[in-house]
């Protein structure tokens, strides 16, 4: 590591020191907001400490190895040694650099799954039905609640469209990969031939921002209409003006809600999910103008990124960004969707480290 590294976490050991004798302090006891920011920060330094701590021991140990080398009989026995320690050394650097990249502050948030049939009609509509099962499985796997927020279904049982808000803290840290193109690859039921087609969904995952946080909607750029129901919902929802549709004039961002009864709740989710919106188009224009990274591993959520492929007949699928294949799509479509996001955001991280040649800390 770098001289500028090594002073970046020498003045965070400090640090870590220095807030562990605050906090037995009374007058910070007594404060619970300077209490609270504190323990905050005291766990946040925590991790990277540790391995700070774990880095000079390796480092001490080194030289102490480097002074058996003019020993005759030592030779082997150090020579053995120091690449046992070296290799330790190389693997606690790469995690330090990793901790010490800039957090994306909206990874701890929840978030939406917008995910709408593309190409291939009815069977991309059954598709899109099967990714938001996987993606509730998925949910469910860390305690992340979820809701539906907007579903539009076709007349084979699929959906259109359907809007899936999953709360949880870390939910857009994990989900962010989602966001593009999906193919699937398969016999569709309805094929009498037996022939293998090609159809595509398309998904955007949206960060949900704390009402603090919020940009505010100006309500004059809004377009908001009432219509009736349709679709699955029961007598009541048929029989009254209970949907909504809200137009973004100055984007033409058009929101559906109608799965409520209530007009108001409608109307709630609508804003919801429009503000969602128009923050992930804004977070994908200023990345497009920032982004310092080899490959964009970030999907725009667009019809043109092509993310993964899902091939039925041989129960593989392959992630085209970072050229992944697994035989475990069944076991992938049942939730365990790690098996794929964790390369990536290895694959992430390594990419950021890889355009910065030196840490600017």
């Amino acid at each position: 590591m770098n001289a500028s590294i090594i002073n970046k976490l020498k003045s965070l050991k400090y640090r870590h020191q220095e807030i562990e004798v605050l906090l037995t302090q009374n007058d910070i006891i007594s404060n619970q907001d300077k209490l609270k920011n504190l323990s905050q920060e005291y766990l946040k330094l925590s991790e990277i400490v540790k391995y700070f701590i774990r880095w000079e021991k390796v480092e001490s140990d080194i030289k102490n190895i480097n002074v058996l080398f003019d020993d005759k009989e030592m030779y082997d026995i150090a020579k053995e040694e120091y690449y046992i320690l070296k290799k330790q050394k190389k693997k606690i650097e790469t995690k330090i650099k990793i901790l010490l990249l800039p957090e994306d502050p909206n990874d701890q948030h929840s978030c939406l799954i917008e995910i709408r049939s593309a190409t291939g009609g009815d069977e991309s509509s059954i598709f899109a039905g099967q990714l938001c099962r996987m993606y509730i499985r998925y949910a469910e796997s860390y305690m992340w609640k979820t809701e539906i927020m907007s579903s539009s279904e076709n007349e084979k049982g699929g959906f259109k469209e359907i809007i899936v808000k999953v709360t949880g803290k870390g939910a857009v840290g994990q989900l962010k990969f989602e966001s593009g193109g999906h193919r699937v690859q398969r016999v569709p039921e309805t094929e009498s031939q037996g022939r293998i087609h090609t159809s595509t969904c398309t998904i955007a995952v949206m960060p949900i921002l704390p009402k603090t946080e919020k940009e505010e909607i100006n309500l004059s750029d809004l377009k908001i209409d009432t219509f009736r129901s349709s679709g699955a919902g029961g007598q009541h929802v048929n029989t009254t003006d209970s949907a909504i549709r809200i137009t973004h004039l100055p984007t033409g961002n058009v929101v559906e809600c109608q799965d409520e009864r209530s007009q108001h709740k409608n109307k709630a989710k609508a804003l919801s999910i429009l503000s969602a919106r128009l923050y992930t188009e804004k977070l994908a224009q200023n990345q497009q103008e920032n982004s310092s990274m080899r490959r964009n591993l970030l999907g725009s959520g667009s019809r043109s990124d092509r993310n993964r492929t899902y091939n039925f007949p041989q129960n593989r699928i392959t992630d085209h960004r970072i050229n992944l294949t697994i035989y475990k799509l069944d076991e992938v479509l049942e939730g365990k969707l790690d098996l794929l996001i964790k390369p990536i955001v290895q694959e992430y991280q390594a990419d950021i480290l890889s355009s910065l040649s030196t840490f600017k800390l």
